[in-house]
């Protein structure tokens, strides 16, 4: 194609898709024809039907039906939504084989990628997707290059974690098709100064999140987090980090209200929650591989921490609720796990 012919960038939409992923992805293109003065990119929002398509924040945007619109587009890019790792629309996923066969560049934003990788556009492919599907993404498809970076763009695939790493991601598309120098004045127009390349990581270093935190208690999370599917006891753990029980215990009351047990219980859950709400797998293998030895046990603590059993709870955002919860570590321990510490552990006392 012509540099002189606007690249037509196709985006389609889910229903609750994120309105931060969508206006990172499009303005950086809006931005680069303001700049050139010209016509460098069209865009078009598409979905299986048509109609008008809500974001999670309730935001409709109007859309073109798949098979209603031009079909010469240059870059397809389905953008993510909640539960997309249980999204499956056959003629969504036949359009875009179709799409791939005509040689047409395809990308995916936030959670987008699971529905590239249901139709197999993936396997082989380098690919991305926002850090807390990661695990069950690389457990459902094994056969896809996964990075744990914010955006990846090889051999006609292009994916971003979502959030802000869709603007990163098409700066360097501009730079790559037109010039550095559009790229950072598009760059300077959103004020994103500092531009990331797809490599970056997209969380900080553990030690950088936790900066308010002692590195003992970092260091104890940290093997925590690693040790999920064999939890190592609480006596092994202070030896690891070189403090005593009594001293661990004191900074996990200090800083999370609740007991170093606890918060590794909590740490399991949220595990679980996320194995049950993008894979398939069986709740007895989500069991074991969250590292508890009793299903019953696993079950009361999951249905105490997020008021449903774990075989009701394989959607992230269920249709009968009004809007999504994810409690976070800090506040699942300040309220949640506050109550099972006072239910079933002693008090930590002494100097």
């Amino acid at each position: 194609m012509s540099r002189n012919t606007p690249f037509s960038c196709a985006f389609v939409r889910r229903p609750k898709f994120s309105g931060m992923s969508i206006s990172a992805l499009v303005e950086p293109l809006r931005i680069a024809n303001y700049c050139a003065g010209e016509e460098l990119y069209q865009w078009h929002y598409l979905s299986v039907a048509g109609g008008n398509i809500p974001s999670c924040s309730g935001m409709c945007i109007a859309t073109e039906s798949l098979n209603s619109t031009r079909d010469d587009h240059d870059a397809v890019i389905v953008c993510g939504g909640w539960n997309a790792a249980r999204y499956d629309n056959p003629e969504l996923l036949k359009w875009l084989r179709l799409m791939a066969r005509k040689g047409v560049t395809l990308g995916a934003a936030e959670t987008g990628a699971y529905v590239l990788a249901r139709a197999g556009l993936l396997s082989g492919h380098q690919a991305t997707i926002h850090w807390h599907c990661h695990q069950a993404l690389e457990e459902s498809y094994p056969d896809i290059h996964l990075r744990e970076q914010l955006y990846t763009d090889e051999a006609k695939r292009m994916t971003c974690a979502g959030g802000t790493s869709g603007l990163d991601m098409m700066l360097h598309h501009i730079e790559q098709r037109h010039s550095k120098t559009l790229a950072q004045e598009v760059a300077d127009q959103l004020l994103h100064t500092s531009r990331r390349s797809g490599d970056r990581p997209q969380l900080h270093a553990p030690e950088r999140r936790q900066a308010a935190i002692p590195v003992m208690l970092q260091n104890a999370i940290r093997i925590m987090e690693e040790n999920i599917e064999e939890p190592i006891k609480i006596p092994q753990l202070t030896d690891r980090v070189g403090i005593s029980q009594r001293r661990l215990e004191r900074l996990f009351n200090k800083y999370f209200n609740c007991s170093a047990v606890a918060f590794y219980r909590i740490v399991r859950l949220q595990q679980a929650r996320m194995l049950l709400t993008q894979t398939d797998m069986s709740v007895l293998d989500i069991c074991i591989a969250c590292g508890f030895t009793s299903s019953s046990y696993f079950s009361k603590s999951y249905t105490q921490q997020f008021g449903m059993r774990p075989r009701d709870h394989r959607t992230d955002w269920p249709d009968t609720e009004a809007s999504p919860t994810w409690p976070g570590i800090s506040t699942a321990t300040s309220h949640a796990t506050r109550k099972y510490v006072e239910d079933y552990l002693p008090p930590v006392t002494g100097a």
